[in-house]
Parts: structure tokens; C-alpha cells; sequence
């Protein structure tokens, strides 16, 4: 079983069983389920410890693989939502010196940040949509996005999946970075 950040990798957006004696993805487990008189549908109660290939019938734990495009997609996906003033989970920082341009200024400045889409391996390394700079009224402006818990007092532990990752974007004049 793998683990990233002290965090099981089962769990995270973008990760999949397969057998660690075929390699195959048709991975099953047993469970129990029980009626609701209230949905009036079966509902899981239990899920069982044993994994079983469908494939070569294995009982082996399976090996867990993390499918690296799919997360880079969501977590662009949620990046560029943010900047574009969507999303759950969410801040916006400005800096002092960029509020003390005024409305009108943080106004073109936050639309700036919206429309940007000049990504590059410079100025976007791991291709998540998480910095830029641009010019705006001839000044440097930086903009990035950091992942938190949902109670900000610690890293996300992952940061595509957005039930428990709080975005915070800061946009900032470059001589206050």
C-alpha cells in the first residue's frame, strides 16, 4: 500500500486498483448492505477486507496507481475556475500595495488574473495553473494559488479534490513579492 504525506493513497482523486498478480483493473470486494425504510433502497453497511481479481481470481491486496494526467487535469480545472471567480473553498488575497491602487485598479487587476493564459514550462513548471505574471497599466503583477486544509492551518493533503482543499489566491505587485 502506498502512502504520500502520511496520507493513504487510496484515497486520493485519480488512483486505482489493480491486481499485483495480473495487473488488471477488474478489482472486486465483497460487502454487506441493509434495506432503509427511509429511501426504501439497499444501502451499503459494510465493505469486506478481501480483494479479489475478477480476471485471474487473485486474492492478493492490489497495487495502487496513481493516474498523474487526471490529476494534473482537475487540478488545472479547479485553478483556473478559482481565477475566473468560481469554486467552493476559496480566498482571495490582495496585497496593501495593490489595494492601495483603488478599486478600479484591483478591479482590472482581478480581471486580468481571470483571463490570463499565457502558461509556460517558465512561469508554470508543473503545468497546474498556479502562478503568473502579467503587466497591467505598465506594472509587474504576480498572482499564485496555495492549497490548504479546510481549516487553512495545514497543507491539503490533496489537492485535486476540492471537498477538502481551500484555494487561496494572492494577487500582488511584483516588487512585494
Amino acid at each position: 500500500m502506498g502512502q504520500i504525506a502520511e496520507t493513504a493513497i487510496e484515497g486520493f482523486v485519480g488512483v486505482y486498483p489493480v491486481c499485483s498478480d495480473c495487473g488488471q483493473t477488474h478489482i472486486v470486494r465483497d460487502g454487506e448492505t441493509c434495506w432503509s425504510l427511509l429511501t426504501r433502497t439497499w444501502t451499503l453497511k459494510t465493505v469486506c477486507d478481501t480483494y479479489v481479481c475478477d480476471d485471474c481470481g487473485s486474492e492478493a491486496a492490489p497495487f495502487w496507481k496513481l493516474d498523474k494526467e487526471f490529476r494534473l487535469n482537475r487540478i488545472v480545472r479547479l485553478n483556473d475556475a478559482v481565477r475566473q471567480g468560481h469554486g467552493e473553498h476559496v480566498t482571495v488575497v490582495v496585497t496593501a500595495g495593490l489595494k492601495n491602487r483603488g478599486e478600479e485598479y484591483l478591479i482590472k487587476a482581478r480581471r486580468a488574473v481571470a483571463d490570463f493564459d499565457q502558461f509556460n514550462v517558465e512561469n508554470d513548471p508543473h503545468g497546474e495553473h498556479d502562478f503568473g505574471a502579467l503587466i497591467l497599466n505598465g506594472e509587474k503583477l504576480f498572482w499564485k494559488i496555495d492549497y490548504f486544509d479546510l481549516t487553512l492551518s495545514a497543507h491539503s493533503p490533496d489537492k485535486a479534490n476540492p471537498d477538502i482543499t481551500h484555494r487561496v489566491l494572492t494577487i500582488m505587485r511584483a516588487s512585494e513579492y
